[in-house]
């Protein structure tokens, strides 16, 4: 079987999709930042608009309206995590797929958002979805991946959850088998031991 196939594969080699998002990030906050005028929406669909803004906060805009800190915690927060997101990468055995996708799109958001708050002190958001003059927090294309990557992880959860369920289950009925395997023989030798008699 070659190297390149599934089951030789190292999770690393999904890492492509990381640099994928913080490549599609920026490319995109530099678009917004030029043809976008700040706080002026540009309508696209009836339900999104682009409208360049400014996060200093986290995602969504978490702790937006504090006094400066969140900067520097969330610039340490997301290079720890991302950190933390390599090193799991490393771990994982090889030919997983559906998980280290779901972690390397994890950290791509991560270093897309980090790279500016280090530069700028805030986040670049610019992609705008409403409903009925219901406004979404706005959020970029770093965003998006973290929060795909959020997902596939609790769908590979869930379904790690249900494997184990079904192989409780197939366990159980083999042990069940096996213990009337063992009583079908115990009695078959009472009943030769009785006839013997």
């Amino acid at each position: 079987m070659s190297s390149l196939t599934s089951a030789a594969r190292s999770p690393l080699i999904w890492l492509w999709l990381s640099l994928l998002a913080v490549v599609l990030d920026q490319a995109t906050k530099q678009v917004a930042e030029y043809a976008l005028i700040y706080a002026q929406p540009v309508p696209i669909l009836p339900v999104l608009n682009f409208t360049l803004l400014y996060n200093p906060g986290a995602a969504f805009s978490f702790l937006a309206d504090q006094s400066g800190w969140q900067r520097w915690f969330f610039t340490a927060l997301s290079a720890g995590v991302s950190v933390m997101l390599v090193v799991w990468l490393t771990r994982l055995p090889k030919g997983q797929v559906w998980l280290p996708i779901a972690l390397t799109l994890i950290l791509g958001g991560a270093v897309g958002n980090l790279i500016d708050r280090a530069i700028y002190g805030h986040v670049i958001d610019f992609i705008s979805v409403h409903w009925n003059q219901k406004y979404f927090p706005a959020f970029n294309i770093a965003d998006s991946a973290i929060t795909l990557g959020a997902i596939m992880m609790v769908i590979d959860m869930l379904r790690e959850m249900r494997n184990g369920e079904e192989d409780s289950s197939s366990s159980k009925e083999k042990q069940n088998v096996e213990n009337s395997k063992g009583k079908s023989i115990k009695n078959a030798k009472q009943s030769a031991e009785a006839d013997s008699k």
